[in-house]
């Protein structure tokens, strides 16, 4: 029977650089090659609380301090933080979101850990993109955001309130020129022109 010195792995997971984990990733970090034995030893990491185990196959070192972002991009791979979260991050809308929002391609889902609701909302491929990586998430850029924001309202999946933004600091030529990427439509073209984008510079 394999036997482990849990206080040498605990070294070996924070010397690692990372916080959270895949049960690939600790396999790799732990060169454990019996199955049975690897899952054993992760349900000793997470009695002992050096790990917690957020769902199925995905691990947190216990006691990290992790934002939100950065789980909300891990729980759900090739998402971009985006949408109201996105927004209300950069100071465009005021208002606190009460779930942390992506964007995928692929299906949309909603995943609840902590008390925190993350929302991922399905975007077509042709519009994932204008994002960058920020404090060790991905985020939408600012006029990114808001178009996804308006976009998916227009389509009726999200709410709007265009009185509540302010879009003093967008560059209104990048939005411009991001616009001409989304596929447009009667309701899409109603509320880019009660915003008066196209009269900004």
């Amino acid at each position: 029977m394999e036997t482990y010195n849990l206080a040498a792995i605990t070294h070996t997971l924070h010397d690692s650089g990372l916080i959270l984990f895949t049960t690939t990733t600790l396999r790799s970090l732990l060169a454990v090659k019996k199955e049975s034995s690897f899952f054993n030893l992760l349900d000793r990491l997470v009695q002992g609380k050096v790990l917690v185990r957020l769902e199925r196959g995905k691990y947190a070192l216990a006691g990290e301090n992790i934002s939100d972002f950065a789980l909300a991009n891990f729980l759900y791979p090739f998402s971009y933080i985006s949408l109201e979260s996105a927004l209300n991050f950069y100071g465009i809308l005021s208002q606190f979101p009460y779930e942390i929002t992506s964007v995928v391609t692929k299906k949309t889902k909603r995943k609840i850990l902590f008390g925190k609701t993350f929302s991922y909302v399905h975007v077509k491929k042709t519009l994932f993109w204008g994002y960058e990586k920020r404090n060790g998430f991905l985020i939408a850029v600012p006029e990114k955001a808001l178009l996804d924001q308006l976009y998916l309202a227009a389509k009726g999946l999200r709410g709007v309130s265009l009185d509540e933004y302010d879009l003093s600091s967008l560059n209104f030529k990048r939005v411009q020129s991001y616009l001409k990427k989304y596929p447009h439509f009667p309701q899409f073209d109603k509320i880019i022109s009660r915003l008066g984008i196209f009269s900004k510079r």
